[in-house]
Parts: structure tokens; sequence; C-alpha cells
């Protein structure tokens, strides 16, 4: 079970929706046609099957929105959920339900469908010890939450900020001199807590990282799958191998099986459908 985020954190991200949608009038559909004493049950239901996130966020932007609605959540983060599945069920005002609806509803459609992809990823690697990873291909304000939704598909996190650790790119490469530069610079300035992980495209860069030392990681950008295959034999589990670069879903299952420990793919934020979720009273 992947603990909750600290509301704290959460809080600011929903409130901020919430405003958005019920911006200076607030939502003038329901006070204009709903009793303000009217009363009902509504249930958050699934439209087709899929993995359970954003339940926290859905359950918050009902009680930022009335404090006094009861929630029962059906499916908590994490679980599997099959079309016409309960999700959620909400008891209290009419109006309160109504206001906050779009809202609980975005964030759990978006939630579930990063989760369910990431599930599908993980789905492909059965059998083997590599793990799925995403990348801080986010949307701009939601990484938090989205990489959350990441674990709840059973998938890993990557760094979440530049400040989290060093990760050497091509581009540093380049503008730094070469592979052998970059690492002498890390081995000389960085601090003995932080890892590095470095990107190459070739075997012959992976052979310069593996001589020249100072990496813990290196990202195997781009590569076929035999060369993937070969890159691991040469590393012969000196660092840890992270693939990525066209890590479709359709070839997961071929790239676990060279051995690589991770593969990290952008798809799972960037590109993750939203399920079609339904409140319905």
């Amino acid at each position: 079970m992947i603990p909750p985020l600290p509301d704290l954190l959460v809080e600011p991200l929903v409130r901020a929706a919430l405003a958005e949608d019920l911006g200076s009038q607030g939502d003038i559909t329901t006070r204009t046609v709903i009793p303000a004493d009217l009363r009902y049950t509504a249930h958050l239901r699934a439209r087709e099957a899929g993995v359970a996130s954003g339940m926290q966020l859905a359950a918050m932007a009902f009680r930022l929105v009335d404090p006094g609605l009861a929630l029962r959540i059906a499916c908590p983060d994490g679980t599997g959920f099959e079309p016409g599945g309960l999700l959620m069920e909400i008891e209290g005002s009419a109006a309160s339900i109504l206001s906050a609806e779009r809202v609980a509803l975005n964030f759990a459609g978006r939630m579930c469908g990063i989760a369910s992809l990431t599930a599908d990823f993980v789905a492909r690697t059965q059998g083997s010890a590599t793990r799925i990873t995403c990348t801080r291909k986010t949307t701009p304000g939601l990484r938090l939450v989205e990489k959350q939704a990441v674990l709840h598909g059973g998938g890993f996190n990557h760094r979440f900020s530049l400040s989290d650790a060093i990760l050497i790119k091509d581009n540093h490469i380049a503008a730094a001199g070469g592979i052998r530069p970059v690492l002498q610079a890390v081995k000389a300035r960085a601090s003995h807590m932080i890892r590095c992980e470095i990107e190459v495209d070739s075997l012959g860069q992976l052979a310069e990282v593996l001589d020249e030392g100072g990496a813990d990681v290196v990202l195997l950008d781009n590569m076929d799958t035999p060369t993937l295959r070969e890159a691991v034999a040469m590393a012969a589990g000196r660092v840890v191998l992270e693939a990525s670069g066209n890590m479709r879903l359709e070839r997961i299952a071929e790239v676990a099986a060279t051995g690589v420990d991770y593969i990290s793919s952008g798809a799972l934020t960037h590109s993750a459908r939203t399920l079609d979720l339904g409140l319905d009273f």
C-alpha cells in the first residue's frame, strides 16, 4: 500500500483547481436551480477498467467545498477496478456535490489514467527484475501527484527535480567537453550524498564511463535491443543501467529481457489517456 501524500502538499493544488472552476461568482447554475437544503447520495463509478489513483484528490475537492459531506472511498488508490466499479460514495448537500464534481473528476480521471498505463507497462516486465520508472515530463504544477499515480500503478519514481541528483545529459557532455571531463568534475565537486547518472548513446561512450568511474547509474539512450543486451554484458553489474528513449508499450517486454535494471518512459505521464469516470446521483 502506497501511503497518501501529506494534505499540506496536496491541498494547494486542489484549492487552485476549485478556484479556477468556481470563478468569480461560484456555481451559478447550481445556485439558481438546486434548493440549498436538498440532499443526495452520489456515486463515482468507472466506465472502463483500470487502476485507482487520485481518490485522495477527489475526496479533498469535495471536502474543501463542503466539510459536511460524508465520503466513502470504495476503491483505494492503487486498487484495480472493472467497468461499473464503485470508486467513491458522496452523501450530503446536492449543491456542494455538484459544485465540486468537475474538479474531482478531472483529478481522478487523470490520475487513474496514469496509474492504469503504468500498470500496463509493469505487466510487460513480468518474469524480469526490471523496474518501470517515470521522468520529469509531467504537467507543470502536478508533478507530485502524477508521480504518485505512477507508484499506484506499480512503477517507480525518477528524480522529482533538478536538485535531487546529478543527471548528465548529452548537452552537458557537449558543453563540458566530453565524458571524462564531466565525470572528473563530479568526482572533484559533488557531495558524497548525491548520486550521479550519465547518459550515453553508444557502447563506446559506455566504455568511457566504465573506465573513468564516477557514475552510479548509466542511462542507455535510444539503443536498439541487441545493443542494450551488449551494454548489460559490458557493465557486468558495475553500474545500474536505465534504458530510455523510444520505450513504447509493445517494446517493454523485450527490453526488460535484456537485463537492464530500469526502463524510464515519459509516456507514463505525458501521454496517459484520461480514464472515463462518471458521477451519478
